[in-house]
């Protein structure tokens, strides 16, 4: 662990959707001095989420559902564009992704790629994020999709050249599906 940083307290604040926690901590800066903060920390668990991709169209897979932290903030809609994710709910990243893909959009994977992880949100959430690449066809189609339980996804099949431009509008605004898109453009350019 850091020896510059000592937690003396935390405290849950809520626990109802997933846990915020309290947390008061003594951090020692570069010159030596000790000084006491506290932060608050939203503790989701960790998440996958991957980018379906067809090479022989150039297509993508994206879906669309209703997020309340954006309506909140300012989105008309609370509609939100994303690459397919879910929570690992103690499963390897891996087989959590391959889950979340047949659940929310219907498609089975063979096998995923990952390309990445990251901290969304490192200043307010726990969450690490394992960001993933798949093929997909029509052969790989199972179900309808649109999630399980009260999930209502819309699953969108998008040619890349307009899912980039998307973001560029502004009609895409998920972090890590821009980064997904930015990546497998890139992959594309340098292969």
């Amino acid at each position: 662990m850091n020896e510059r940083i000592r937690v003396r307290e935390q405290v849950t604040l809520s626990d109802d959707w997933f846990t915020l926690n309290k947390v008061t901590f003594d951090f020692q800066r570069k010159n030596g001095v000790w000084e006491t903060h506290s932060r608050e920390a939203y503790d989701r668990g960790n998440g996958a989420t991957v980018l379906l991709h067809n090479p022989a169209t150039d297509t993508v897979i994206l879906t669309r559902q209703f997020r309340l932290p954006t309506f909140v903030n300012g989105n008309p809609s609370g509609m939100l564009i994303e690459t397919c994710a879910g929570l690992l709910d103690d499963e390897h990243p891996d087989a959590a992704i391959i889950r979340e893909t047949e659940e929310e959009t219907g498609y089975q994977l063979a096998a995923v790629e990952k390309v990445m992880e990251a901290y969304m949100s490192p200043g307010s959430v726990t969450e690490r994020l394992f960001f993933y690449l798949a093929e997909y066809s029509a052969d790989t189609k199972r179900q309808a999709g649109g999630g399980i339980e009260d999930e209502e996804i819309e699953v969108l099949e998008l040619p890349l050249p307009q899912a980039l431009a998307m973001v560029a509008t502004g009609e895409i605004q998920d972090g890590k599906t821009i980064m997904l898109l930015q990546h497998l453009r890139l992959k594309q350019l340098t292969s």
